[in-house]
């Protein structure tokens, strides 16, 4: 009897890819682009990936130098009367769906009015393909590059200063390092002239105001007692970079932190390892904390015009 084919498990494939990708020693999604104008990959439709398929695909579109946005699967494209160039490889990405499961009894309401069946969440992947893999698309799918905005050096970029200024978080712009310090609710900073590029000031701050979302009077996020190094720790460290991320593409810079060694890198690499859904997990729970970020500072800002 031939053995059936083992079953596709794309959770382990993506977390597999990323773990290559990171033992190279580098963090591709740490490169300032744009593709097309957009700082975040787009469905066909023009909508904005969201989470770990936006994280996903902003690496790829980073790694393999892409000029558009946008993301279509292989009958997309057809539907067009666009073809797939040959050899092209597409890239995996996931969605999640919700079922109702229905219990052994008949389903029927009980006296407490509910029934047997369960409502579970699962994961399905599928393939997408950039717009410069495709022959035949419409122009509309290859905007134009948009021109980089020049800062200059070791100041303050407005739009971004009033972002951070209006989330009301407590910051002290002091010393040579950046930290959030959970028992006193207050982030540390370098000062911005400390910085040559401003941009990263902007994004070591928006990686402390990742954890700065953590307690639990604001969302409430824990993957156990965290102390430096350990597992709990290294969770939290991806949340942040990945919520940097995410609000980098709204604002205009890169993630980064004062400091990228080979300890950072191994602590992806050990949960990675250790969970081949962390990554989805991670990624979701940094969109919820960009999101929050990003309605604090629209609250701050809307009481700033009153």
């Amino acid at each position: 009897m031939a053995k059936s084919k083992p079953r596709f498990d794309a959770a382990a494939s993506i977390t597999n890819e990323l773990i290559r990708i990171i033992e190279r020693g580098v963090l591709p999604w740490r490169k300032p682009w744009t593709a097309g104008g957009s700082s975040r990959p787009l469905r066909v439709s023009g909508e904005p990936y969201q989470g770990v398929n936006n994280f996903l695909l902003t690496m790829r579109t980073t790694m393999a130098g892409y000029g558009s946005p946008f993301w279509m699967t292989m009958p997309q494209a057809n539907a067009m009367d666009a073809k797939i160039r040959k050899g092209e490889k597409s890239s995996l990405v996931v969605y999640y769906g919700q079922s109702r499961k229905q219990g052994e009894g008949d389903g029927a309401a009980d006296e407490g009015g509910t029934d047997d069946a369960s409502v579970f969440r699962f994961q399905k992947s599928y393939r997408v393909f950039n717009a410069d893999q495709i022959e035949g698309l419409d122009p509309r799918f290859h905007p134009a590059a948009a021109e980089p905005e020049i800062h200059p050096e070791r100041a303050p970029i407005p739009h971004m200063q009033s972002f951070f200024e209006a989330i009301g978080a407590h910051v002290s712009f002091s010393g040579r390092e950046a930290c959030y310090v959970p028992n006193l609710d207050k982030i540390y900073m370098p000062p911005i002239e400390l910085f040559e590029n401003p941009r990263n000031f902007y994004a070591v701050w928006g990686h402390e105001l990742g954890h700065w979302t953590k307690p639990r009077h604001r969302l409430n996020r824990s993957y156990g007692d965290a102390r430096f190094g350990n597992t709990a720790y290294a969770r939290e460290e991806i949340v942040a970079e990945l919520c940097t991320v995410f609000l980098g593409q709204k604002l205009g810079f890169s993630a980064h932190t004062l400091e990228l060694n080979a300890a950072y890198l191994d602590n992806w690499v050990r949960v990675l390892r250790s969970d081949k859904r962390a990554i989805f997990k991670h990624a979701a729970d940094a969109q919820r904390a960009c999101d929050y970020l990003v309605a604090a500072s629209a609250a701050g800002q809307g009481e700033q015009a009153a």
